[in-house]
């Protein structure tokens, strides 16, 4: 048990420290066989580069506000996205906290619970459930479910969501250009 401990103790300093916070999207994030991650980034880039088709859709903002949530813990550390330039990770990064800030979220909330909360919402708003959704984006996490849904219905300027999302949606396709993902282009199997 000791040697344990004492291996338990060193591996901080080898770069195997905690693991960081991670985030996954529900199940009905995409419909079908789509790819979740895909559809974030294709999703949040659209919704943050064309603001006005969240103006009064507080459904719409609390998706997108979730994908970027997700993709802030996502792209850094997944391992299908080591093509990615490293800055885009943490433009994603700087972007989530550009939102929580504007939303009422508590900085140091864990990203599923934040995800989750916005996703049920979301779906809470679609079914016309006001009450419900207010409900459900409360202390700790939100500072206050009304507040946050008026924020969602009425964004204010996100210039660093907006060019996070635009630049991770730039490097998807950079990436997709490049053939590198995994069974991607040139009969290589991605092994460029």
């Amino acid at each position: 048990m000791r040697q344990i401990l004492a291996i338990a103790a060193f591996l901080p300093l080898l770069g195997c420290g905690p693991v960081p916070p991670y985030a996954t999207l529900p199940s009905d994030a995409v419909v079908g066989a789509g790819d979740p991650a895909r559809a974030a980034i294709i999703g949040s880039a659209y919704a943050f580069g064309t603001p006005e088709s969240l103006e009064g859709r507080p459904d719409a903002a609390a998706r997108a506000a979730a994908e970027v949530e997700y993709l802030a813990t996502e792209i850094p550390t997944g391992p299908r996205w080591v093509q990615f330039n490293p800055s885009i990770g943490q433009e994603l990064v700087a972007a989530r906290d550009e939102l929580r800030a504007a939303l009422g979220i508590s900085p140091d909330a864990p990203p599923q619970v934040v995800v989750n909360a916005l996703y049920a919402a979301s779906r809470a708003l679609r079914a016309g459930d006001r009450a419900a959704a207010e409900r459900l984006l409360q202390p700790p996490v939100f500072q206050n479910g009304q507040g946050a849904l008026l924020r969602l219905a009425s964004l204010p300027p996100l210039p660093r969501t907006r060019t996070a999302t635009a630049l991770t949606y730039e490097e998807l396709n950079r990436v997709d250009q490049d053939g590198k993902f995994s069974g991607a282009g040139g009969g290589d199997g991605g092994k460029q």
